[in-house]
């Protein structure tokens, strides 16, 4: 005859890892995850080779949880390790290199003119500024200063649906303008 074991999931998770279970860990994790998050992405060109780099240092603080004495530096324990991660990843990456007869040399784009770019922004803030002042606010709101609809609504006073149909106006003004015409 079997009974049956009703076990809680820390529990389950200490049987079944054969590590304990911290629920300050797990309240950490949550809290600060995505703090910790930016931190990889900063170490990292990939977001998701950033989420596998934290991940990787999040194992390792659970495994140093008992450890830790001062739970109140632990940003500065979890960036440390993830700092210490990437470096080794960084140390193991092998590279290959190989003998050609001719180098490759990427066939890069020119770079713009100082002059031309100069003209184009001179000729946008004109066409911007032949806007009526209501369009005007809310294009430099949501493109210049890169504040959302709801932000941009919030700031004027007004709906977000005001501000879609406002700035859908107005961009087609600024289509229609013959001065950004070398744009298109």
């Amino acid at each position: 005859m079997t009974t049956a074991v009703c076990i809680g999931a820390n529990q389950a998770a200490t049987v079944a890892t054969g590590f304990p279970s911290y629920p300050s860990f797990s309240s950490y994790v949550r809290a600060r995850g995505p703090v910790l998050l930016r931190t990889a992405r900063s170490l990292t060109a990939n977001p998701c080779d950033a989420e596998d780099l934290l991940q990787t240092a999040l194992a390792k603080t659970y495994v140093a949880w008992e450890r830790i004495e001062d739970h109140r530096a632990l940003d500065g324990y979890v960036r440390r390790a993830l700092v210490n991660t990437r470096t080794s990843q960084w140390r193991k990456r092998k590279v290959d290199e190989f003998v050609c007869d001719e180098l490759p040399e990427p066939q890069g784009l020119p770079e713009p003119d100082p002059a031309e770019e100069q003209a184009l922004h001179d000729a946008m803030w004109r066409a911007v500024m032949k806007l009526p002042d209501r369009q005007r606010a809310m294009v430099v709101l949501r493109y210049y200063e890169d504040l959302s609809e709801a932000q941009t609504a919030e700031v004027l006073g007004v709906s977000i649906g005001t501000v879609k149909s406002a700035v859908s106006r107005a961009l087609g003004k600024l289509r229609e303008d013959p001065e950004l015409s070398p744009v298109r």
